[in-house]
């Protein structure tokens, strides 16, 4: 992997949320990659971006973000973060446009023109409650708020799950185009093998709350991959 900057990173990070942990997890993100994470339903992959995302979470370990340790100020790492989730919480009642005036004004690089672009590329021009949008338009909704923001890291969970074929293509044409500048990574879950293979550069496989080495997405394709994915699934 090329030296690009890290923008995010993960050393020995052990705690619980709930019924939900995660058992000494290190990672590092570089920009300029798209990195995905696999394992099944429960097996931590949301539980390790709530980590990030929650600040109250109480773990051992550190967990930093273009270079800092988020705890240290939560509310300004929150800026240098896309979060896109079925999960996610926005205004109901407000269109995609009037969410963005609202919430952009938290953000201290939030861009409407950047927002209207996404939005525009991503055929949603017309004015829609959030509670009126189908589950993929407030995907795509989510992805051009985090555009908006730039982000040095993007966080999707699991958001290709019933998205039409052909724009599943164009989302992840939309990907490699955000990281090209190598300003940014994205992280993907997916408990879909084929789809994290075939769409990211590094993958991991996640079982139980631990989680495998990042390695190039091609060498899924190879037993020593098959072997190291299989063994963290039956951890």
């Amino acid at each position: 992997m090329e030296e690009t900057r890290t923008v995010l990173s993960f050393e020995h990070v052990t705690g619980r949320k709930r019924k939900f942990h995660l058992k000494d997890i290190s990672l590092e993100l570089r920009a300029g990659y798209i990195y995905g994470l696999t394992g099944r339903n429960g097996a931590g992959k949301t539980t390790l971006m709530k980590y990030i995302l929650d600040e109250h979470c109480r773990y051992a370990g550190k967990i930093y973000l273009d270079g800092e340790d988020i705890r240290l100020d939560h509310a300004r790492a929150m800026n240098k973060v896309g979060y896109v989730s079925e999960d996610n919480r926005f205004f109901e009642e407000q269109t995609g446009e009037q969410n963005a005036q609202i919430l952009g004004a938290f953000y201290d690089d939030f861009n409407m023109e950047r927002f209207r672009e996404a939005m525009k590329t991503m055929a949603m021009t017309k004015p829609k409650a959030y509670k009126r949008m189908s589950r993929g338009e407030r995907l795509k909704f989510q992805l051009a708020f985090a555009i908006a923001h730039n982000p040095c890291v993007y966080l999707l969970d699991e958001v290709t799950a019933g998205m039409d074929p052909v724009f599943r293509l164009e989302f992840f044409d939309m990907l490699r185009n955000l990281i090209k500048d190598e300003t940014c990574a994205i992280l993907v879950t997916s408990h879909i093998d084929s789809e994290i293979e075939m769409k990211t550069d590094y993958a991991a496989v996640m079982s139980d709350g631990c989680i495998g080495m990042f390695a190039e997405s091609g060498a899924w394709c190879s037993k020593v991959w098959t072997e190291a994915a299989q063994k963290w699934r039956e951890t």
